[in-house]
């Protein structure tokens, strides 16, 4: 049994430095991302170790060995030193690597691990008082943990899931997308989302219901109002005078019974130039979505809009739903720009990825094609990055995610805004820097399918000069 015990905490020492340079670099992404070789090359002309070696990487190893034999009992110079060799084994894999023409960043079975492995026990074989053997066997466990942490970061973390996959290939975000997205089946996605399964499906609901209040919440969910509102722009082109836009945002269709005939109720009276979905089209933030593409399905007939329907991402989305809407007739801006254009004028539509959430919104890559001074409406899920899009002077900035806090106590307003921006951008018209803003209350709802002193609302947006 102490053999065990023993074997354990070399493991967890060698596993925590094996896991340190990449644990930073998926913290930290470019920060403090130096190449460990500073650029330089060996006498065949390639990299001595190449930039994915870094400074931050060798300093965070060594410091996790220290840490790592520290909380096991190891005395500190133990767990300094098995940081220290392990280091200089990744080194001269990476080094080895490179001298076979190997890119940097490949990963090459057996090589990557013995030495890394290998190294430390140049203090921990004499220090613990292991045999041969016992090397053998322990490093044969530490190399297959580590082949395994590493084929999942490179053919998982750090591989597009999509042929057609429009956002940058990061680790955080790849981690996000398979919780939310690509778990769909699998009892994993329960434990992985349990917080917030338990919190607003347990906790949140069995209060409402406890109070005697959950039925009178539901009904005021569905409780949606058409609300028509007009801006104006002293730029506005001539052309787009009276220009009209329906918009919706936070629909999750799938969430309440009842609310797709509710919101089909109301739009298919409604008649307007164009139509504009905010994002969080299904309920949950993970698991399938077959049902909320059938609800999009039977609502979208309902719309008239002459110039289409555009939609965004928002934090419960996944890119896997574009394609199948993009089918129904939604148009998706996903870091991208359109221009509607009349008797020979323009005004753009610029839509990002999700803020909130993912975080993969670019909003260089889409304004890029938007000309100096154009009149643009900028699209966003949720009100967050309201000071970098000012930068871009859009005129309008139209947004939701917040759902006017949904559950609000009279005078005091929101429980929660579920946004990083100010509360005072979380409901209704606002002014930032010359920029004007709309976050519409949503149309569905959210985590608990109730309202409290707030309403769902479906705009009518015109444009005036």
């Amino acid at each position: 049994m102490n053999e065990i015990l023993v074997y354990s905490k070399i493991l967890l020492v060698l596993w925590s430095v094996n896991l340190a340079p990449p644990l930073l670099a998926y913290l930290f992404g470019d920060t403090w991302n130096k190449p460990l070789d500073l650029g330089r090359s060996f006498r065949d002309g390639r990299h001595l170790l190449g930039s994915h070696k870094t400074i931050r990487g060798a300093a965070g190893g060594t410091l996790a060995g220290l840490c790592a034999g520290w909380a096991v009992g190891l005395p500190w110079w133990v767990g300094l030193l098995s940081g220290i060799f392990s280091m200089i084994g990744d080194m001269l894999s990476s080094f080895l690597k490179r001298r076979l023409a190997l890119p940097s960043g490949s990963g090459v079975a057996g090589l990557d691990q013995a030495l890394e492995g290998a190294m430390p026990f140049l203090v921990l074989k004499p220090y613990v008082s292991l045999s041969s053997s016992e090397v053998y066997a322990i490093l044969l466990v530490f190399c297959g943990g580590a082949y395994g942490g590493s084929w999942f970061h490179q053919h998982v973390l750090l591989k597009a899931p999509l042929v057609d996959y429009s956002r940058p290939i990061k680790a955080h975000v790849r981690l996000r997308e398979l919780r939310r997205c690509q778990l769909l089946n699998s009892p994993l996605r329960y434990l992985l989302n349990f917080e917030e399964a338990f919190y607003y499906h347990f906790l949140m609901k069995s209060a409402f219901k406890a109070l005697g209040i959950y039925e009178k919440g539901k009904a005021n969910a569905l409780n949606i109002v058409r609300r028509t509102l007009t801006f104006r722009f002293p730029d506005l082109p001539s052309s787009f005078e009276g220009y009209t836009i329906l918009y919706m945002s936070d629909l999750h269709l799938d969430g309440l019974t009842g609310l797709n005939e509710r919101i089909r109720s109301i739009v298919r009276e409604i008649r307007t130039d164009l139509c504009i979905i905010g994002g969080d089209f299904r309920m949950e933030t993970y698991g399938p979505f077959d049902k909320v593409l059938g609800e999009i399905r039977d609502l979208i007939p309902h719309i008239h809009s002459r110039d289409g329907v555009f939609g965004v991402l928002g934090n419960h989305d996944c890119l896997e739903m574009v394609k199948p809407l993009e089918r129904l007739g939604i148009q998706f801006l996903i870091n991208d720009a359109r221009a509607i254009e009349r008797n020979g004028e323009r005004i753009w539509i610029v839509g990002i990825d999700d803020p909130h959430h993912f975080q993969c919104h670019d909003l260089g890559v889409a304004f890029e094609d938007v000309p100096m001074g154009a009149f643009s409406i900028f699209l966003a899920h949720s009100n967050e990055v309201y000071g970098e899009a000012a930068k871009y002077e859009p005129r309008l900035y139209l947004c939701g995610h917040c759902h006017g806090g949904q559950i609000c106590i009279p005078v005091a307003g929101p429980v929660f805004t579920h946004s990083r921006a100010p509360r005072r951008l979380c409901h209704g018209e606002w002014r930032h820097e010359g920029m004007v803003g709309y976050t519409s209350c949503g149309v569905g709802v959210s985590g608990v399918p109730v309202r409290f002193a707030t309403q769902g609302e479906i705009l009518v947006i015109t444009l005036r000069r």
